[in-house]
């Protein structure tokens, strides 16, 4: 298995487009190794550095993953066959179910962090948080989008909208490539 490095901005419009249909955003404390979809992310240029921004609601496990071990990995798919990960993967916890074992998943070792990439999702960017910000969901000047996101009558555990707010997560992208046979 080789990894073949790439330039995040020669493959900025497919890792923007595949965002928008589900990824993979995978964590490591300790032992436990966890991957959930994620639709809500920026790809961007900030203090000089190539930086992913992913979006996890204050009550997921993965904000607890991401408290104990500042580092991610985004997993990209590369075929539209991908679609029954990430749909498991955003519909279970990983307080209760070993996603990766339940879905099979290769974990292949990472080069700059700790949190290991996923040989089915080949295109891979590996991130360290330069910087983490709970959003202020009264600063949305959408009131519509405060609505449908963040309504008060959803319990956190909610999978989907709820009224946990996100914390911004900024993370440095240190290391991009494309996992290949």
């Amino acid at each position: 298995m080789t990894k073949k490095e790439i330039n995040v901005l020669d493959y900025a419009g497919e890792i923007l487009k595949r965002v928008n249909q589900g990824v993979l955003l995978t964590t490591k404390a300790g032992d436990r190794v966890n991957t959930m979809a994620i639709s809500w992310g920026t790809l961007g240029i900030e203090w000089n550095r190539f930086i992913f921004t992913t979006f996890v609601r204050q009550g997921r496990f993965t904000r607890e993953q991401l408290d104990k071990n500042p580092e991610f990995v985004i997993s990209i798919p590369q075929s539209e066959d991908d679609k029954k990960i990430i749909g498991f993967c955003g519909s279970h916890s990983g307080r209760d179910t070993d996603k990766i074992k339940a879905m099979n998943l290769t974990l292949v070792k990472s080069d700059k962090v700790s949190v290991p990439a996923i040989k089915e999702l080949p295109l891979t960017l590996e991130c360290k948080v330069a910087y983490h910000q709970l959003q202020d969901v009264d600063a949305i000047n959408n009131e519509q989008w405060r609505k449908s996101c963040y309504p008060q009558d959803e319990p956190s555990t909610f999978s989907g909208a709820n009224r946990d707010a996100h914390i911004a997560f900024y993370g440095e992208i240190v290391k991009a490539y494309i996992i290949e046979d």
